[in-house]
Parts: C-alpha cells; structure tokens; sequence
C-alpha cells in the first residue's frame, strides 16, 4: 500500500476518533433510544415548543451518527478494495479506491470541524457588523475589504448574504456595515471573527507611504424560537430617519430607517436598507442577537474579558493582522496561525483561520503551544 494512501487512512481515523468524542459515542445509541422512546409519548405534543426542540435534538444526533458511521463505512470498504485489488493485481480497483479515499480524508476533515460548531448557537444565522477605525480614509477602504472579504467567503459556502445598514466612507470605502449571513452553522464559524483586524499596506491614495489601519468586526447570533430573550418595551427607544444613499434615483425620500437604543445597556441597532416595518423587524432582531450575546459572554469568562477590554479599532486590540507591505502575511494573534497567501484571504479563503480558532476553543491550546508541547 502506497505511503500516500496509509497516510490518508490515518487522517481519516484521526477525524473519525474526534467525531466520537464529541459525539459522545459510547452513549449516543442509547440517547437515541431514550429520543424515540419519548417521541412516542402521545402526551408530546400537549408542549408544541418542547416536542419541537426534542425532535430537532433528536434529528441533530440522527445526522451526526449518520455520518459516523458513513466515514467508518467508506474507510472500511475501500481499504478492502486496495487489499482486494492490490492481491489479484487489478491496478483500476485500487486506483479507484484510493480516489475515493482521498475524497474521503476531505469530507472526514470538513466533518470534523463542523463537530466542533457545537454551541448553543452555533447553528444559528449571523449577523456580521464591520466599523471602520483608527486610519479615516484608509480605515475606511479597509473595512469596504474586509466586507468584500467576508462576502466572498459567505458565497463560497452557500450562505445567503443580506445587507441590513450601511454606512459610506467621507472620500472612500465605507464607514460601517451590517450583514445578515443566512445558513447552517453561519454564527458557529464567523463567532471567530470578532475583534479587531490590523492592515499594514503602501496607501493607495497618493501618499505613497506605508500605513497602519484598523477596522472592528463584530459577530452576534441571529436569535431563533430555540432561544428566548425578553425585551422590555419601556427599556427601548425607537427612532425613524433618512437613510443615507448613493443619491440619484435611488435616494431614500421617506423615513424609513429605523434606530433601536437600548437604554440599560446603551446598545444601538439601526436597518436602513428595507422599508420602515421591515426595518423595525430586522433591528429588533438584531438588539435580542446582542442582548444573547452579552449573555454568553457572561457565562464564558474568556470571551467576556476579551469584550470588556475590546476598546477602540486600534493599536494593543487587534485579533489579526494583515500585511501586504514590506512582505505577504496573515497572522491570526490568538492561534499564531499564518499564511502568506494575503490574495487568497482577502478573496474570501478564511477556513484555515476559522479552523485554528475552533481547535483552540476546544482544546484550550493554540497551534503554537500544541507545537511547543510535542
């Protein structure tokens, strides 16, 4: 057997112990059984809320099984196939069995992240917010890349991208942007995003000159009927305005824009891009997100330091930086992973980052401590 093809098995196996850890296989049969027994209780559906999260539950273990046991299955057959092939000389039988499982180490490696998207709200939408910061003009062509950048990366993955407010830079870029990214696992992954992100480049803007800007990207959970949060309506004060546009035949003549201020925790919401009801939804939508995510961040003592001590878009707060000048890389601060494909990033291909933060989140460890370790 080829080194390349024992090495794929490993992989695969590797992928295939973490999908049971976090599956908790040793007891995950027994969950199921647990799951139908009460599916079949006639007395359910006297609780619609609750026998529609036991069966989304029960569907959520269904499916991780399920592709357990697909990956075992696929691992088993065609290391049969490359022993079988391999024993009558047949050369096609194992040249497509180790085709097969070099798409297998792919979809066992996808798999394997998607287990770690294990939160409460990870599933859930998201809503993306980029500011720029430190840098005026420049800061504010960085966060217009950054959008480009995170929109790439949404469309690559299928995700469905809705712009809820937006704000143009005084001579470029943009000054703030709001998303809604819709699809599975959108808040699961993009929750690594949050913090700042530092930009090192030669001004495009005649100077000539190597700058520094900075823009904030914030990440917050689109909040569905699974989790329940209470907006007092005399904590809340609703404003309507202009939205301001591009001009032309497009500019907004009607107060249609709406602004929610929370006034115990001092956020502000705004939507500006549907009409005034629509708008009203879409940023009540979005204070419960922020409201959620305050609440996790009190119950997660790493994620809440990181909050309260998030500060301006500027020196000391960055996550990550990007440096495009006097050499290629990016740099994520947290994990100490790196790439020197700056094209690639910044055209949407943030997998590896998102990974590494992932990997810490479980494991405590940045890649740069698990190296130290071994």
């Amino acid at each position: 057997m080829r080194a390349e093809t024992q090495s794929h098995i490993e992989k695969i196996r590797k992928s295939l112990t973490l999908l049971g850890q976090r599956l908790g296989l040793d007891t995950a049969k027994h969950r199921l059984e647990e799951f139908n027994a009460r599916v079949e209780d006639p007395s359910l559906w006297n609780d619609p809320a609750r026998a529609q999260k036991l069966m989304r539950d029960r569907q959520a273990l269904v499916d991780k099984l399920g592709t357990y046991e697909a990956i075992k299955a696929g691992l088993t057959d065609n290391v049969e196939l490359i022993e079988l092939g391999e024993a009558e000389g047949d050369a096609e039988v194992v040249a497509e069995a180790e085709a097969a499982l070099a798409d297998l180490v792919k979809s066992a490696a996808t798999k394997e992240l998607e287990a770690l998207l294990d939160g409460e709200a990870d599933g859930n939408d998201a809503f993306l917010e980029i500011n720029a910061g430190a840098g005026g003009t420049e800061a504010c062509d960085w966060a217009l890349m950054l959008s480009r950048m995170y929109v790439r990366w949404a469309e690559a993955h299928g995700y469905e991208v809705d712009q809820q407010d937006r704000s143009e830079g005084t001579e470029a870029g943009i000054k703030s942007v709001v998303y809604q990214i819709k699809g599975p696992n959108a808040y699961g992954w993009l929750k690594s995003e949050s913090g700042v992100h530092r930009l090192v480049r030669i001004s495009p803007f005649g100077k000539g000159t190597r700058e520094t800007s900075f823009a904030s990207v914030w990440v917050y959970p689109v909040i569905d009927d699974n989790i329940e949060i209470e907006v007092n309506p005399s904590d809340i004060r609703i404003d309507t305005y202009r939205s301001s546009g591009a001009g032309g035949q497009h500019v907004n003549t009607t107060d249609s824009a709406v602004r929610i201020t929370h006034m115990p925790s001092g956020i502000v919401v705004t939507s500006s891009e549907k009409s005034q009801h629509q708008n009203r939804d879409i940023a009540m939508k979005a204070l419960k997100s922020r409201l959620y995510q305050m609440e996790l961040d009190r119950r997660n003592a790493a994620i809440n330091e990181a909050h309260e001590n998030k500060g301006d878009a500027g020196w000391g707060n960055q996550i990550r930086s990007y440096v495009l000048q006097p050499y290629q890389m990016v740099k994520d601060l947290r994990t100490g992973f790196e790439t020197s494909d700056t094209g690639g990033v910044l055209d949407g291909d943030l997998d590896g980052l998102m990974a590494s933060v992932l990997a810490m989140d479980v494991s405590g460890k940045s890649r740069a401590d698990a190296r130290a370790e071994g």
